[in-house]
């Protein structure tokens, strides 16, 4: 199976990659690990890619998408693949099929995480950081009264991009320049919504659900 992984930011999106793709027994691939192999690999694109992040540039489309054309033709992806974190706009989607037309194979599907932005707003927000062993608790989910870590004892805190305001403009940028993606392949029918709301266990199973048609 082929697969796309899209939603807004804490959708999941990084659990559920990994659970699905244990269970279909394909690679997860995200941008942020095709990066990092590149860059620690010392290939050609890493060096390239390494020049722009030292400088606090953004690392253009063209060495992404080479990156990724790199990683999908490896032995593992030959027989289907997870894609997490790419692509993150139309233009980006657009080049994808053609990339994987010249390789002679499509997309199946590109399963939407569907949570509001309330929700997204409750999960990241109420995420706190220990200063001292690094550990996240949450103040719903943990039930957590003080801002002491209960596994070491530190300082819990928030992180900056853990605020409310930070949050709500991340929203704003994923409507801006990611939702459109939902519409371009709602268009392509191949795109599915599952519900990402409750415990993981449940939306992995609703995923796997929603895979189930096209895993026959």
């Amino acid at each position: 199976m082929r697969l796309v992984l899209v939603g807004p930011p804490g959708a999941g999106k990084g659990t559920q990659a990994q659970f699905i793709a244990s269970n279909l027994s394909i690679p997860k691939i995200s941008t942020g690990d095709i990066f990092r192999a590149n860059v620690s690999g010392g290939t050609e694109l890493g060096k390239l890619a390494k020049e722009y992040m030292d400088r606090g540039d953004l690392v253009p489309d063209e060495v992404t998408i080479a990156m990724v054309r790199d990683r999908l033709s490896e032995s593992d992806a030959q027989d289907g693949f997870l894609l997490d974190g790419f692509p993150r706009n139309v233009p980006q989607a657009e080049i994808l099929k053609k990339m994987l037309e010249e390789f002679g194979v499509a997309l199946d599907i590109v399963l939407e995480l569907v949570v509001d932005d309330e929700e997204v707003v409750r999960r990241l927000a109420g995420r706190r950081t220990c200063s001292q062993c690094g550990r996240i608790w949450h103040v719903d989910f943990d039930d957590k009264k003080d801002d002491v870590c209960d596994a070491c004892g530190g300082r819990l805190y928030q992180r900056d991009d853990d605020k409310e305001e930070t949050i709500r403009h991340r929203l704003e940028v994923y409507q801006e320049q990611t939702a459109p993606l939902v519409s371009f392949y709602a268009q392509e029918r191949i795109l599915v919504g599952v519900d990402a709301t409750g415990p993981v266990e449940e939306v992995t199973q609703r995923a796997m659900e929603a895979l189930s048609p096209y895993t026959d």
